[in-house]
């Protein structure tokens, strides 16, 4: 017997849905945080953003939100189908709240994950809800409901080129960690203030969604974080 376990923040605690609030007055957000692992984020080790990751970032510094986050990924590898069974009946009571207060429902599904949640039919199941998402997973890009969009997360790490180049194919925005003031230009991209808004970052076209490093990833030098002052040394 699995002890019920609320799987969505619809009130904006976690510090990303609160950034994606800002200058979206006809939208109320929903975000689903599960600590990552192997499983939940597959490509954190060839983009080399394992150690960096931003579940450290703003109120990940608490373990009782470390907790809540690992129960919430236990759930999903030890009983998927409770969990996608609570999540969409969760989702079903989130759009008939946005429904009474005139407002359209957005929602991202991995906050801290990278999971294909298009495979298991639920962006689909909930055409009026809008899904939007950071993926590693270029082979994504192109393939998602059209209620459903991705921004690529860049890495410069060698393993990780193939699938940037991949990205760089396609119309998705790119996500850049930057250390340091944004560059103008990024890989022949223009460059954006990313920490503005993700509704607008996802909506953005072909462009860098600039961000800035937080957490533990300031001091990191993982191939995950770009630092500006060497592009401007090598320009």
């Amino acid at each position: 017997m699995f002890q019920k376990i609320k799987l969505l923040d619809t009130r904006g605690a976690n510090t990303k849905l609160r950034k994606t609030d800002k200058g979206a007055a006809e939208y109320r957000l929903a975000g689903l945080s599960l600590s990552p692992d192997d499983i939940l984020c597959p490509w954190r080790h060839k983009a080399g953003c394992a150690a960096p990751c931003l579940d450290t970032a703003g109120r990940g510094v608490f373990p009782n939100v470390q907790a809540a986050r690992q129960r919430k990924a236990a759930l999903w590898h030890d009983n998927r189908r409770a969990f996608l069974t609570d999540l969409a009946r969760e989702l079903e009571n989130f759009e008939a709240l946005c429904a009474r207060q005139g407002v359209r429902g957005a929602v991202r599904l991995n906050v801290l994950s990278d999971i294909p949640f298009e495979k298991h039919g639920i962006p689909q199941a909930f055409p009026s809800l809008f899904f939007y998402d950071y993926t590693k997973n270029a082979s994504r890009l192109g393939k998602t409901p059209s209620n459903y969009r991705l921004i690529f997360s860049y890495s410069g790490a060698p393993a990780f080129r193939a699938s940037v180049r991949r990205a760089q194919a396609s119309a998705a925005p790119i996500a850049a960690v930057f250390r340091g003031p944004f560059p103008s230009v990024f890989l022949g991209r223009r460059v954006i203030d990313g920490d503005a808004s993700d509704l607008q970052n996802v909506l953005a076209g072909p462009v860098i969604v600039g961000l800035k490093v937080k957490g533990r990833a300031r001091t990191s030098q993982s191939a995950f974080i770009v630092d500006a002052s060497r592009l401007i040394a090598a320009a």
